[in-house]
Formats: C-alpha cells, sequence, structure tokens
C-alpha cells in the first residue's frame, strides 16, 4: 500500500536515491533548504521508503509551482503521480495559491492535462 504523506521532510539520503533511481542523477547536495521554502512537498511511501515526491514552490504570494514529480520507475502507472500533484493542488489552493503553474516535456502532456493542467505559453531562457 502506498501512503501519501504532507511535508514528511524526507532525509537527503532517501531523496538522493528517489532522485538517482527516477532521473537518473543524484540531485542537490542537501534538499533541505528547498523543502524548508516550499509552499508545500508531498512524497509517496511504501512502508518507510520514498517511492514518490513532488514538490510545490511559490512565490510568496499567489502563484504556486509544481516541481520535480517524480515516481520510482517500478511504480509508475498505477495513479501514485496523480495522488501526489492533486494532493499537492489541495495544499497549494489550501495554502492561498490562487494559480498552480508547470512546465513539463511533450511526453508528459496528456498526464498533466488529466491532472486538470490547461496548456499556457510560456518563456525560458537558459542560465547556465
Amino acid at each position: 500500500m502506498i501512503a501519501i504523506k504532507t511535508d514528511p521532510f524526507p532525509s537527503d539520503a532517501m531523496m538522493r536515491e528517489l532522485w538517482q533511481l527516477a532521473w537518473g542523477i543524484p540531485g542537490p547536495e542537501s534538499f533541505q533548504p528547498i523543502l524548508k521554502h516550499s509552499l508545500a512537498h508531498v512524497g509517496a511511501y511504501h512502508s518507510e521508503r520514498l517511492v514518490g515526491f513532488v514538490n510545490v514552490a511559490w512565490d510568496g504570494g499567489v502563484h504556486a509551482f509544481l516541481l520535480d514529480t517524480c515516481v520510482l520507475p517500478e511504480l509508475r502507472r498505477r495513479g501514485i503521480a496523480s495522488r501526489l500533484v492533486g494532493r499537492a493542488q489541495a495544499l497549494a489552493t489550501q495554502r492561498g495559491a490562487e494559480w498552480l503553474h508547470v512546465d513539463f516535456e511533450p511526453q508528459l502532456g496528456g498526464f498533466y492535462r488529466a491532472c486538470g493542467f490547461q496548456p499556457t505559453k510560456a518563456g525560458l531562457i537558459r542560465l547556465t
């Protein structure tokens, strides 16, 4: 059974394991400063193991940003990511956000549309 937890503040070791398996990279040395400044974050757990995650960053006002949605590859396509995004959306609303933004790669468009996101035009500048 997968438990969805609000603001669980997973350890850096747990986050690095998930990142490595989900993204192929270990992620930042410490996730704690990121989590501390988030509007919310949501973890999916199987027993005590972190198997999915999403972060809700924000501008301090009415705009929130969905970041880093991920699930372990062997557990994908079971509705876990949809549950994570749904909880993140509810938390962002409860905590005062009026808009929830997300950027994603083209192959994820169907997933995010199914979660209720509408396509928008946006701009991007690579800084590094």
